[in-house]
């Protein structure tokens, strides 16, 4: 279960996959094939562009701690787990 502020936040599978392989990477880029293999699975297909709706999608639910997914541009995502505005990661 994922908290933010105290209260639970209300994830489907992939987003909480997703948010569970970003911060297991400690700063480091994940592709979006990697994080499609992560979060959706390898007998899935799908294009890469699915994996920047679930990270919009992400980023909208997590308020104004959105910013601890941080896009490198052509590459991936990654996570930062510094403060965000009041909220620790």
């Amino acid at each position: 279960m994922v908290e933010l502020d105290g209260k639970p936040l209300a994830l489907t599978l992939t987003e909480f996959r997703l948010l569970a392989a970003l911060a297991a990477a400690n700063g480091r880029v994940l592709t979006r094939n990697q994080l499609m293999d992560q979060a959706i699975g390898l007998d899935v297909i799908v294009t890469d562009r699915n994996i920047d709706v679930h990270v919009t999608m992400l980023r909208h639910k997590l308020g104004k701690a959105r910013d601890c997914i941080q896009t490198v541009r052509g590459v991936g995502y990654k996570f930062h787990s510094g403060q965000v505005e009041g909220h620790d990661q």
